[in-house]
């Protein structure tokens, strides 16, 4: 008779414990970390926005209203302040959406500019991961 070779039940236990011990430690580090992973891609993502924006005062002299939005940077906008030199491709191709699903606000006043995100909760207000994110801080 041939002797088979392979794993005990013993020893399959044994790593399957020391795989359990492992994912234990490191999960809530991992979790813990996806809230602050989309805090900052929100943040990288406003800025992308603003340089698109600040791209759009260059060559219009001004940045859209806030009636007109976001939506300047995409296709050329109508109403006042009429663009005087919009550049032919727009200044981004899509607007994006913040990591929750929302899509960014935009206020524009006295020649500044605010870009908001309401966070995961998508409302005004909140704490941790549900906070405000703005341009401005």
């Amino acid at each position: 008779m041939k002797k088979q070779s392979g794993f005990t039940l013993i020893e399959i236990m044994v790593v399957l414990a020391i795989l359990a011990g492992l994912v234990a430690m490191v999960a809530p580090n991992i979790i813990g970390e996806a809230g602050a992973a989309r805090v900052k891609t929100a943040k990288a993502e406003m800025a992308n926005i603003s340089q698109a924006l600040d791209m759009y005062k260059l060559d219009n002299f001004t940045y859209p209203s806030t009636s007109q939005g976001l939506e300047a940077l995409v296709s050329k906008p109508s109403g006042s302040p009429e663009p005087k030199n919009y550049k032919a491709n727009g200044y981004m191709k899509k607007l994006p959406i913040d990591p929750w699903g929302n899509p960014y606000l935009y206020f524009s006043k006295s020649g500044k500019f605010e870009l908001v995100s309401f966070g995961a909760d998508g409302e005004e207000g909140g704490e941790d991961d549900a906070a405000d994110i703005s341009s401005n801080d």
